[in-house]
């Protein structure tokens, strides 16, 4: 079960209707936070291409429509799309190496048509996470998020040295240490409405400080239209003939989008965590929702043939946890705030007259909150020795190789720049050694495909008997896990299900040996409910039991740890009980 205690400094949590001035007020910090970086990965991406001011202009209004729409989807939910929780859409840094490559080798059309295919293995990553449960772990999940940080660390430290030619040689650590400061200093001791405001607050105190440097520069905000759409001369198309280019390229493309699939894994499990005053265990379903409508973004980027748009990672969490405020609404202000400045130029010319300093400021913060997300992350499901190798092996690779030229020197091209890159040896370090760990585990134990049935009770007893017997487990360590398995399988029948057994829901359990314990896993399709949550709350229910309530106590009982995992489709209930010879 999660670990960590009461999280007080969430005032509105995700399902919670907050005030309309809140969620405006924080939507608002919520774009400040998320515009600028937005339209700087898709002008800094235009420009290392070589495009034109025509395609640039479509470029931004095109991200920000998508960033827009999707930011508003993440916040609810329909059908399996949608994570139920604040999560920022926009064009993110992952993709801009690649991205000036295609641009450079075929132009806008060229990096359209290997964005939609990119976003294909994107999609096929959230179909596919049931299976990949076992290797994509909260382990790797929060090692990818502290890596994540490392890796935009010093792109906060550059922002506070950018400050014009003829400014005092000290005025951007000075500005960015003063707006650390008020930000900082708000967000520890103010309460209320000034907690809520304290990171804008901090901007607005640096940028009057920049502005009296001589470090504040208007010309972007006079030279923006008011309003209006591009016409359309900068959209790409696509290019249906695919030369070397595309195939040279693809691989990097699809690598780069599957990484940053394990990186939004991570984004969607911190997301949940920082949006609850209680610890509960991470709904696989909405993790899954989220993976949908990040490729959804990617496949419309590919299509309006602009920077691909997935989660901020770092925004998100940052937003929920300085001001408190973790409620959907949120994510529907800063959608259609979104919309609107794609409509209205000045508004995001606005944005970026912000000093740099200033933002780099405001990006520490955010990035000291994302590797702490990246911490909570990793010991949510527990450390033993073995997994605290894995995040510290991992963690050193991918920090030790971020910013070398290691095998760019070695092999060179575009895979040598591409494995220079510390988030992806760091990930695929954590993956491979998972992997190792699950293949490498003991496999005494054995596996029965049953049905969700009352009248498969006796299969299942026969079959957990069997095991205990083939461990040379003595008579009460075998009576425990046949009660375990008996009250596991009570507690996943549906209530009030008269259904006959050939119709029941498939049932499948996987039972692991290790180290003086059984590990079984139930997998089958089940209700709405998490037997993990019901098990962790059943403290704080009324004194009358609930229906299905003695098989949940009599299942803590006898087991030493219960988790569940729900995903569409699928149910993983997973109990673990101790014996002895």
């Amino acid at each position: 079960m999660q670990a960590g205690g009461v999280n007080d400094a969430i005032q509105y949590e995700a399902d919670d209707s907050c005030p309309p001035l809140v969620a405006l007020s924080v939507g608002l910090q919520g774009v400040m936070l998320a515009v600028a970086p937005l339209v700087l990965v898709v002008a800094i991406t235009s420009k290392a291409g070589g495009q034109d001011d025509s395609y640039l202009s479509w470029a931004v209004f095109a991200a920000l429509i998508i960033a827009g729409v999707l930011t508003a989807l993440q916040a609810t939910r329909i059908g399996r799309l949608g994570a139920g929780h604040i999560l920022i859409m926009g064009a993110t840094p992952n993709f801009v190496a690649v991205s000036v490559l295609a641009l450079e080798g075929g132009g806008p059309s060229l990096l359209a048509s290997l964005i939609v295919v990119a976003s294909l293995f994107y999609i096929a990553l959230a179909i596919w996470l049931p299976l990949l449960r076992r290797i994509i772990t909260p382990v790797v999940s929060g090692t990818v998020l502290m890596l994540l940080a490392v890796t935009i660390l010093p792109i906060a430290l550059d922002r506070v040295q950018e400050v014009p030619a003829d400014a005092p040689g000290a005025t951007g650590p000075t500005v960015a240490l003063i707006t650390l400061a008020v930000a900082t200093a708000m967000a520890l001791r103010a309460s209320g409405r000034w907690r809520l405001w304290s990171p804008l607050i901090g901007i607005g105190v640096g940028t009057v400080v920049a502005a009296l440097f001589g470090a504040y520069d208007p010309q972007p905000l006079l030279d923006a239209a008011w309003a209006g759409i591009p016409d359309g001369s900068g959209f790409p198309g696509f290019d249906f003939t695919p030369g070397a280019e595309f195939w040279a390229l693809l691989p990097v493309f699809v690598v780069i989008t599957l990484v940053g699939g394990v990186k939004n894994i991570g984004d969607s499990v911190a997301m949940q965590g920082a949006s609850r005053r209680e610890p509960r265990v991470t709904d696989f379903r909405l993790v899954q929702g989220s993976l949908n409508t990040n490729g959804i973004g990617i496949f419309l980027s590919g299509i309006a043939g602009t920077p691909p748009t997935t989660v901020f990672s770092s925004t998100s969490v940052s937003l929920a946890s300085l001001t408190g405020v973790a409620s959907r609404n949120v994510g529907y202000v800063i959608g259609g705030a979104f919309v609107l400045l794609a409509l209205f130029p000045k508004l995001p010319a606005l944005v970026l007259t912000i000093p740099n300093p200033v933002m780099g400021a405001f990006l520490l913060t955010a990035i000291a909150l994302l590797f702490v997300a990246g911490i909570r992350t990793v010991i949510q499901d527990g450390l033993t020795a073995q997994k605290m190798l894995v995040v510290g092996i991992a963690f050193s690779l991918g920090a030790g190789v971020e910013h070398q030229t290691i095998f760019a020197d070695l092999i060179g091209g575009t895979w040598g720049r591409l494995l220079d890159n510390g988030m992806l040896i760091g990930a695929v370090a954590a993956v491979v050694m998972t992997l190792f760990l699950d293949l490498t585990s003991p496999r005494k134990g054995g596996r029965l495909q049953s049905k969700l049935h009352n009248d498969s009770l006796a299969e299942i007893d026969a079959f957990v008997r069997g095991i205990a017997g083939s461990l040379g487990w003595n008579d009460d360590s075998t009576e425990r896990l046949r009660s375990a398995a008996e009250e596991t399988l009570m507690s996943l029948l549906p209530e009030g299900d008269d259904s006959e057994a050939k119709d029941a829901p498939r049932l499948i359990i996987a039972a692991r040996p290790e180290a003086g314990t059984v590990e079984m896993e139930f997998l089958a399709v089940f209700d709405e409910e998490n037997l993990e949550d019901r098990l962790a709350f059943l403290e704080e229910e009324s004194e009358g039991l609930q229906e299905g309530e003695i098989s949940l106590r009599l299942l803590r009982h006898y087991a030493s740890s219960v988790h569940h995992q729900k995903y569409y489709g699928l149910d993983i209930v997973t109990v673990q009980v101790k014996g002895s010879r």
